[in-house]
């Protein structure tokens, strides 16, 4: 709980700085908070059936997507029966195995896409591996080579994407909107503040560290080559 006493106290500057910062961390704190509450809690269902219906696309078993991807054929299992929790690692891992970007598994189904995307239908999801909160901006299921994901990512989170070639080139833009992130591309580390925006092609192993004590918050903007026009 936050008290500050400030009757008949002369006008100290340092007194006011003082507050402003303990303000600024109480808001962070209960900012990310809701954040967290929003989730959807039906979102593994959602990456269920968008697994089982990429996975039958391709044509493949169970065991044929696990060889593919190095996900065992047990948690594939699971996921498509929206059983598990998969941290974003093992869904990227997935995600590559089916040749999609990892935004694509939080695509809800639709009988017909629509080109609008509304606020409180964007599906949001919290990897319980690090902490960090995902949403899908982008129409789910509309023809585009385009995708947009908002990323909120926790004070001193880490995730490692182990994932090389993919057999589609997959281009993606961060673009930092606040605090600061580290992103290692292959053997190559960029540091990014307020502003900054990182092109990079998704060849190579990825790393995303937040080294600060701060929450730091940054758009992602994937394209990818599209297969039959859609």
């Amino acid at each position: 709980m936050l008290s500050v006493q400030l009757s008949h106290a002369p006008d100290r500057p340092q007194l006011r700085i003082q507050l402003n910062r303990e303000l600024d961390n109480v808001s962070t704190i209960l900012d990310y908070s809701s954040m967290i509450e929003v989730t959807p809690r039906d979102v593994n269902a959602v990456i269920a059936a968008q697994v089982r219906e990429l996975r039958a696309q391709h044509g493949l078993s169970l065991e044929a997507l696990a060889a593919r991807c190095g996900v065992s054929r047990s948690m594939i299992s699971l996921i498509e029966r929206a059983e598990a929790s998969p941290t974003a690692v093992v869904l990227e891992k997935l995600a590559t195995g089916l040749h999609v970007p990892l935004a694509s598994l939080f695509d809800q189904v639709r009988a017909a896409p629509v080109p609008v995307s509304r606020a409180d239908e964007q599906v949001a999801w919290r990897d319980p591996g690090s902490g960090y909160l995902r949403r899908n901006v982008s129409p789910a299921g509309f023809p585009s080579p385009l995708k947009i994901i908002a990323v909120d990512f926790p004070p001193r989170a880490r995730v490692a994407y182990e994932t090389a070639g993919r057999e589609l080139a997959v281009h993606q833009q961060i673009w930092v909107l606040e605090g600061s992130i580290d992103v290692t591309v292959g053997t190559e580390r960029h540091r990014l503040h307020r502003g900054d925006c990182l092109a990079m092609v998704l060849d190579r192993p990825i790393v995303y560290h937040n080294p600060t004590r701060q929450l730091t918050r940054y758009a992602v903007i994937i394209a990818t080559a599209m297969q039959g026009g859609g």
